[in-house]
């Protein structure tokens, strides 16, 4: 982990990150995590720049020993209605709710920080920094890529487990050809225009 100052005399520290803004379909997943001083992990970085496989592994080493985490999400039908950045930040809200220990101070990805009952601060580049919140980002990565799965077997025509519900050219090709799912997100742009193209 890069050089990072950690608040001085705050014991029980929260990471937090989010998986999904970009997608056109599915939920944006958050998790939360505070770790064990006392079971450290090896290899934490951010998500994306891990393989599939490590990422798989490494999501059951912070679940067994991190001293609590917790997932939260915002639905499609939350971010068309809110706009995926207050959606974002509902689901992180829900994600910190949902820890079974509660944090005094939480480190938030990013450039903005949820309105939380405690104090917190946004780490810019923060699941490359901090390792909290690298365990945040692989918790919400593998749960959020597990639901693109599992949408991929409902609906096999889309492709869903191989681009995960981000705009691809294929993803593009089969929303053209196949339509708009519920699952769908119909603020964003390209869903917005296929809606718009099919509507007599």
């Amino acid at each position: 982990m890069a050089d990072f100052e950690y608040p001085q005399g705050i014991e029980l520290i929260a990471g937090v990150d989010e998986v999904g803004r970009g997608p056109l379909v599915g939920a944006v997943v958050t998790a939360a995590v505070i770790l064990d001083p006392n079971h450290p992990i090896e290899g934490l970085a951010d998500s994306k720049k891990l393989s599939e496989k490590k990422r798989l592994l490494l999501a059951e080493e912070i679940k067994q020993k991190a001293l609590a985490w917790a997932l939260g999400r915002a639905e499609s039908e939350e971010i068309d209605q809110l706009n995926i950045l207050h959606a974002t930040m509902l689901a992180m809200q829900r994600a910190v709710k949902s820890l079974k220990i509660q944090p005094h101070f939480v480190l938030v990805d990013g450039n903005r920080i949820p309105d939380l009952p405690m104090p917190a601060q946004a780490v810019i580049k923060g699941d490359s920094k901090v390792a909290e919140i690298s365990a945040a980002s692989i918790l919400a990565k593998v749960a959020r890529d597990q639901e693109m799965v599992e949408l991929d077997q409902q609906f096999p025509q889309y492709e869903f487990a191989k681009h995960k519900g981000y705009p691809t050219k294929v993803h593009l090709a089969r929303l053209a050809e196949f339509g708009v799912l519920p699952q769908h997100r119909r603020s964003f742009a390209p869903v917005r225009q296929i809606i718009l193209n099919n509507t007599p």
